[in-house]
Order: C-alpha cells, then sequence, then structure tokens
C-alpha cells in the first residue's frame, strides 16, 4: 500500500522522523507488520524503517494509487 504523508502529530519522535526523511509530501509503502501487530515495516526513499504502531500512528496519510 502506497501513502503519501500529510503531517505529523506533536510527539517526542517528530523530530528524529523527520531528520529520517519522513517529512510531508515523501511517500511510502507498508512492507508488513509482525504478527501482533508491532512493529510495523515501511519504506521511503531509498531504505527501510521499523516503527512501533503507536509511533506510526501519528503520521497522518493518504493513500496513493
Amino acid at each position: 500500500m502506497k501513502l503519501k504523508v500529510e503531517s505529523i502529530g506533536d510527539s517526542d519522535l517528530k523530530q528524529r522522523l523527520m531528520t529520517m526523511g519522513v517529512i510531508p509530501g515523501t511517500t511510502i509503502k507498508v512492507l508488513r507488520s509482525a504478527p501482533l501487530g508491532d512493529p510495523i515495516a515501511i519504506s521511503l526513499r531509498s531504505y527501510n524503517l521499523a516503527m512501533r504502531r503507536a509511533d506510526a500512528e501519528r503520521i497522518q496519510v493518504q493513500q496513493v494509487s
């Protein structure tokens, strides 16, 4: 599933996520999630990133076809 980052909610990780390239306008792809749903793996720019579902829920996205 391809998604486009709309915004990132305020959290302790906001600056760190932005430093890693999760910024508004970036296209990300959800690769997989662990059997119990946490963590999830996403692909953005030229690398893969694993993050906790609670952190991922703070990222506002829009589905891209």
